[in-house]
């Protein structure tokens, strides 16, 4: 079944919290479809969205919360993403006042003499912390959020632990461009119409996400300091080379230690981000 999430104040929010009420509830195996302003909500018209409760609504606008039926904590949310379409500009920010104001249209970037290929994605797809009380969307958590990963787009799946019954999963923060790393702090900015469809796996026990791309497996960690974040990608992965693979964890170390790349998801949203990629090809 396809859900519509129309883009309306009451659907939207900007923090993260257990304690929102959910805007929808799916079955698993449903799919959502939703528009978003982009991070500063400045929807596709260039006018910008004003929140249920500015107090606390200071983070990325966010389509959701929606509970999922029969989620549990301890279970993993599979989240496929079937279409990003970005809206028709988009902006980068440097240190204020400077900004490169994007036209968007056909798969192109148009700002002054630069030129770009699109490759669009959402940077927040998460749920709350199991505590209460508001939380910022500025950083990635174990249970998601504040990604910022380029390689979700669309037709890859990402696998998040589950923090709460009932998951209160949230998405938004569209980005019609990103290069690893997202240095100046923002990617092209834009608004996004995106469709999810989301699953609960009962099989697969994580805890930190995880991502099925083309050709590839992801395996990401977030930490304040890089070389932890490295760190925990690299666990994920080894994990996930014994349990996909049947490898033993030696086998597993050795073999990543030459096929498997790590990149730097981002370093500009507090808590950084690493993500380890292993190669369907990696090895015969």
């Amino acid at each position: 079944m396809i859900h519509e999430l129309a883009l309306e104040q009451r659907n939207l929010h900007g923090h993260f919290s257990r304690d929102l009420e959910p805007v929808l509830t799916i079955e698993p195996g449903d799919s959502v479809r939703f528009a978003v302003p982009n991070a500063g909500w400045y929807v596709d018209s260039g006018e910008q969205f004003v929140s249920r409760d500015p107090s606390i609504d200071t983070g990325h606008a966010l389509a959701g919360p929606i509970a999922v039926r029969g989620a549990r904590a301890g279970q993993t949310l599979a989240v496929h993403i079937d279409e990003v379409e970005p809206g028709p500009w988009g902006v980068t920010h440097t240190e204020p006042p400077y900004e490169l104001r994007w036209e968007l249209a056909d798969g192109v970037g148009r700002a002054g003499q630069f030129m770009v290929g699109l490759r669009p994605f959402l940077g927040v797809l998460g749920m709350p912390p199991p505590e209460p009380g508001v939380h910022s969307t500025t950083p990635p958590r174990p249970w998601g959020g504040n990604i910022d990963c380029k390689e979700l787009v669309a037709g890859t799946t990402l696998f998040l632990p589950i923090p709460i019954d009932g998951a209160w999963f949230s998405a938004g923060d569209g980005h019609a461009l990103q290069g690893d790393g997202e240095v100046s702090g923002t990617a092209i900015e834009c608004p996004a119409r995106a469709q999810l469809t989301v699953d609960v796996r009962t099989d697969l026990a994580l805890d930190w996400p995880i991502a099925r791309v083309e050709g590839a497996w992801l395996t990401f960690g977030f930490d304040p300091h890089l070389g932890r974040a490295a760190r925990i990608a690299v666990d994920g992965m080894i994990a996930l080379m014994q349990r996909e693979h049947g490898l033993s964890a030696d086998d597993a170390l050795a073999l990543a230690s030459v096929t498997m790349d790590l990149r730097v998801t981002q370093v500009v949203n507090d808590s950084l981000g690493v993500h380890a990629v292993l190669r369907d090809d990696a090895w015969s």
